[in-house]
């Protein structure tokens, strides 16, 4: 299921669907009351479709994009235009409770202190419905309950927009902790081995030059001279000094680093989106350098991915090309216009650069991110 109908279908969004189905049975047809400003009751068919036109409103707020904040502002003042259309014209009690469906999403698409300034409007206009067109004995007390439940349930979205928000973060700060371990692992890997290598030069290597110097004298001692064992004992240690420095050699050369485990480390803290990861054949980073440059980038295009583009896929692929390494990373989400670099992807840029490479944003057919990074064989 596409991920904007998976929006609709939550069991939150469900409850709204249902207290709007019940508002709605109860106003057009078991009937309201009538405005103190008006002779007859509303048409049913008027009502009703301003119920629909809110309730579409609500539908196109809900499977919306995130990011389009000033649009779905729009959507929802509207929701309220049409809430206090059908209040105008229809006297009940359940028609209030729209209120609270529309003050969950005011928590969603403006800042507390904004969304604090809509509710008090929102709350003065209902006084004015209670008081002026309801003719209430007590608008006060009306609001003030009504205005308790927006408050509720505002600061409950608030709530839960805030934990979403730091689950994201303490995701991408684990994501970040997962590649500095990663790269501090290889680290610590290729300073052993270097200090095996030399380990063995220095000692090994040392001391069987001096024992063949010893062997070379005790060979001209004419009391041995041609003994075999002698000889033997020589040939040994020549052949033991050859392999030493060949494993010398071998410790100090690196066949780069595997990024396979290490980039799957990186998408386990995020619950979306999933990774699909194809790293070509044999294909290795040959420096620290270009490790972090690989990891970076891709921790990047995750966080991008889970915060901004509200992406359920990210497909990676790591690939070796004539000069150099080619990083594909592309989402499926459903953004809209131009991309904007952030410090995240202005940081990547620049690691890129100063390692001899590039990175170009752009989007899919789809709307989804897409970063194409290279970097060359020496890095």
């Amino acid at each position: 299921m596409h991920s904007p109908f998976k929006k609709l279908f939550t069991p939150l969004n469900f409850a709204g669907y249902v207290t709007w189905a019940a508002i709605g049975w109860e106003v057009v047809f078991l009937g309201s009351g009538v405005p103190a400003w008006l002779g007859s009751a509303a048409p049913a068919w008027l009502l009703a479709t301003l119920h629909l036109a809110w309730f579409g409103l609500f539908l196109g707020v809900l499977g919306s994009d995130e990011n389009a904040n000033n649009r779905l502002r729009v959507m929802v003042l509207a929701q309220y235009v049409f809430a206090f259309a059908m209040m105008a014209l229809a006297r009940n009690s359940t028609l209030p409770i729209l209120l609270i469906l529309c003050a969950v999403q005011v928590a969603h698409l403006w800042s507390p202190r904004g969304a604090a300034v809509v509710l008090g409007l929102v709350n003065l206009a209902l006084y004015g419905i209670y008081a002026f067109v309801w003719d209430w004995g007590s608008p006060v007390v009306g609001t003030l309950m009504v205005g308790c439940f927006q408050i509720f349930a505002a600061s409950a979205a608030w709530f839960g927009i805030s934990a979403e928000r730091a689950r994201d973060e303490l995701a991408a700060t684990n994501a970040d902790l997962l590649a500095t371990r990663s790269l501090l692992a290889e680290t610590a890997r290729d300073g052993e081995r270097l200090r095996l290598s030399r380990e063995l030069h220095d000692v090994a290597g040392h001391k069987l030059t001096a024992l063949k110097l010893n062997l070379a004298a005790l060979a001209r001692d004419p009391r041995v001279t041609g003994d075999a064992q002698v000889a033997l004992c020589a040939r040994l240690a020549d052949e033991l000094l050859a392999d030493i420095r060949e494993v010398v050699q071998q410790m100090r050369r690196s066949d780069g680093m595997d990024l396979g485990p290490a980039i799957e480390a990186l998408a386990t803290p995020f619950p979306r989106p999933r990774l699909h990861l194809q790293i070509d054949g044999d294909t290795r980073v040959g420096s620290l350098a270009q490790a972090e440059a690989v990891l970076r980038a891709v921790q990047e295009g995750l966080t991008n991915a889970a915060r901004h583009s509200q992406a359920n896929n990210l497909w990676v692929v790591l690939a070796r090309e004539p000069g150099g390494l080619r990083l594909d990373i592309r989402d499926d989400g459903r953004g809209r216009g131009a991309l904007e670099p952030g410090n995240g992807l202005r940081g990547m840029r620049e690691r890129l650069q100063a390692l001899g490479g590039g990175l170009e944003l752009g989007r899919t057919d789809t709307g989804g991110v897409h970063l194409q990074a290279w970097l060359p064989v020496a890095a």
